[in-house]
């Protein structure tokens, strides 16, 4: 039943139209009282006119409160008295009286009634009013199905208000789809009393909801039902993450069953809970105490359980399909495996995931390696299901072994052949002071021979092997501690000086060759900080390929240009060293590979001077490289910066 039918004044509202309605009923009751008493008092009228007191008690008690309404027969009874009095003799004693008495007696009985109807509807209303503070829609139907109360929560989840659903067939208006069909519930509402189940219903919109219905059944003093009390509770969000998880958990075991990855669950309950009881300070430094207490991590990892294996797990370790795999951790690991330590200082530490390298036991008792991965769960209550990946390394190990044995074998092949280049090197970088001492000594011994020796020419040529000797010599002796990682010593050389003690030890190779030397240098060259001696090698090395550029020219002069000058593109912070000659040039498709070690375009050629010549160069902060000039032949430049420090 609806409050608002059994609530007094409440039930006409609290807002301006309720108010509005309670003065005006209660205007007219105190009218009707004005009036009956006049009727009643100055009229002829005979007959229990006072009777008709009883409707102004009933308008009051629907218009005032409970004092009000004892106010209101209070006046009609005192109205009912002195009308009588007005309109009787008080000493007679005839049917007036009695009808007087009855009137009387009416007021009062109605009363007494209208003030225990007040007060039961008020508790019914207080009630109601309960139903409406609840979450849950609650709605109450008669046996035919029309509903009589609607409450707050019901208009919220189905969107109709109560002024829309009185008088409807509730389960019409909703569309409820029962599961068992609406007679079963019936009956079983009839046989019981009471029923509890989900249902599907529509609210205004069209959505469906899934509610969690509870069904009371209402009797009346002769036992049949008079009306149901149904309690819902939207469960459509329950239901909604019900299925998700249920989703959730069939892709979980999918891929728990079906993955190409090793995977265990594992309970730690008990490792967490034996954490968790050391002192704090023991738990800061965990992998210290542990070293000092291996029978604690031994229990530990016995407490460890195996909860599941999935199939690649099983596989890994030889368990068969009937094969039950080990239960604890302990039975998987050998005794002398160390990450497991090192996995309990990861949980102390409250890290969230820990990976590490060992090898398990098989059911056959071999080794596998693996590559391992545990997730630790955030919510201290989730440590029963602790969840291991692990990948057979097997093949990776032997891959590794494999590439281990090919590098040394690389490595072997590495220092041959480096020791290789180093023969050559040291074979080109010293060959050419050789040949100067044997062109000068055979110089000198046939000066020495002639019928009147030379020995001033004599004396000249072995003062020039005695030089050619010495810069081999210094050439070893560069080559020794370049050997020794030690840094060659520079000093501050003067270019003039040393180009003219180039071309004096090259004198005779100049000479031979019919090679006209022809020198552009600048009037203010600075002095540059560089190893002499490497530095006048690359200049010479430039200066003997070049002669030997032009040994099959014979159609013009073969000319040697050494033109040397400030670096204008290094803003003049170098010296470019030009060694320019008219030989047959460079081919185009060999002009990037002149440079690399044993290329050579010379049928004797070693393949190693301009490779020599860069790096001495490139060490020094500078450059060298290869282009054409006006003419034919071809033209090497390289530059040596004149600040320390700075490359050009």
């Amino acid at each position: 039943m609806d409050a608002r039918l059994v609530a007094g004044p409440s039930a006409l509202g609290t807002g301006d139209e309720g108010r509005g309605r309670l003065r005006g009923l209660g205007a007219l009751a105190l009218g009707c009282a004005a009036a009956l008493f006049l009727i009643d008092a100055f009229t002829p009228l005979e007959g229990a006119v006072a009777v008709l007191y009883v409707v102004v008690v009933l308008m009051a008690a629907r218009a005032f409160e409970r004092n009000s309404v004892i106010l209101v027969a209070i006046g009609c009874l005192m109205l009912t008295a002195v009308a009588y009095l007005l309109s009787h003799d008080p000493l007679d004693r005839d049917s007036a009286l009695l009808r007087a008495f009855v009137s009387l007696a009416a007021i009062g009985v109605s009363t007494l009634l209208v003030l225990r109807n007040q007060a039961t509807a008020t508790i019914l209303a207080e009630q109601a009013e309960l139903l409406e503070l609840t979450h849950d829609p609650i709605f109450v139907r008669a046996p035919s199905g029309i509903a009589t109360f609607w409450n707050r929560a019901a208009e919220d989840l189905y969107g109709w208000r109560r002024d829309e659903v009185r008088g409807r067939r509730v389960h019409a208006l909703l569309r409820t789809v029962f599961p068992d069909g609406e007679a079963a519930i019936r009956a079983e509402l009839m046989r019981t009393g009471r029923w509890e189940g989900e249902l599907v219903q529509s609210v205004r919109s069209g959505a469906k909801v899934v509610v969690e219905s509870r069904w009371s059944l209402q009797r009346d003093a002769r036992g049949e039902p008079v009306a149901i009390l149904e309690t819902n509770t939207d469960i459509t969000e329950r239901r909604r993450a019900h299925a998700a998880l249920v989703q959730s958990e069939r892709r979980y075991r999918t891929i728990f069953d079906s993955a190409r990855v090793s995977i265990l669950q594992q309970d730690w309950r008990a490792v967490r809970a034996a954490l968790d009881a050391l002192p704090a300070e023991t738990r800061a430094t965990l992998g210290t105490y542990l070293d000092g207490h291996p029978e604690m991590v031994r229990t530990l990892r016995r407490s460890v359980t195996i909860v599941e294996a999935n199939a690649e797990m099983r596989r890994l370790i030889g368990a068969g399909e009937e094969a039950a795999p080990p239960r604890t951790l302990d039975a998987y690991l050998p005794d002398d495996e160390p990450t497991f330590a090192a996995s309990l200082a990861a949980l102390a530490r409250g890290d969230a995931f820990f990976e590490g390298e060992t090898a398990i036991r098989t059911l056959s008792g071999a080794r596998v390696p693996i590559l391992f991965g545990i997730t630790f769960p955030s919510e201290p209550g989730g440590f029963e299901c602790v969840l291991v990946f692990a990948v057979d390394i097997t093949e990776r190990k032997q891959a590794q072994e494999a590439l281990l044995a090919v590098q040394a074998e690389l490595a072997h092949a590495a220092r041959v052949t480096t020791l290789g280049e180093l023969t050559a090197s040291i074979a080109h970088e010293v060959n050419q002071p050789l040949a100067a001492i044997v062109t000068n000594a055979e110089a000198a011994l046939r000066w020495l021979r002639r019928d009147v020796p030379d020995l001033m020419e004599a004396a000249s040529a072995l003062r020039r092997v005695v030089a050619s000797g010495t810069r081999a010599g210094e050439i070893v002796s560069r080559i020794r501690t370049f050997l020794a990682k030690a840094p060659p010593p520079r000093d501050w050389i003067d270019l003039r000086e040393m180009i003219d003690e180039s071309a004096q030890l090259l004198e005779r190779e100049l000479a031979r060759s019919g090679v006209r030397l022809m020198r552009e240098l600048a009037s203010d060259l600075p002095a540059i900080l560089c190893d002499r001696v490497q530095v006048q090698q690359v200049l010479i090395n430039l200066m003997i390929n070049a002669v030997q550029a032009m040994a099959m020219v014979d159609d013009r002069p073969r000319r040697l240009i050494l033109r040397v000058a400030a670096d204008v593109a290094a803003d003049a912070t170098a010296v470019r060293v030009t060694v320019a000659d008219n030989g047959a040039g460079i081919p185009d498709e060999v002009v990037e590979q002149v440079f690399r070690p044993f290329f050579t375009t010379k049928p004797d050629g070693m393949g190693m001077g301009l490779a020599i010549c860069r790096s001495t160069i490139e060490a020094h902060g500078g450059r060298l490289w290869v282009s054409g000039h006006e003419g034919p032949g071809a033209a090497f430049h390289f530059t040596i910066p004149t600040t320390p420090g700075r490359r050009s």
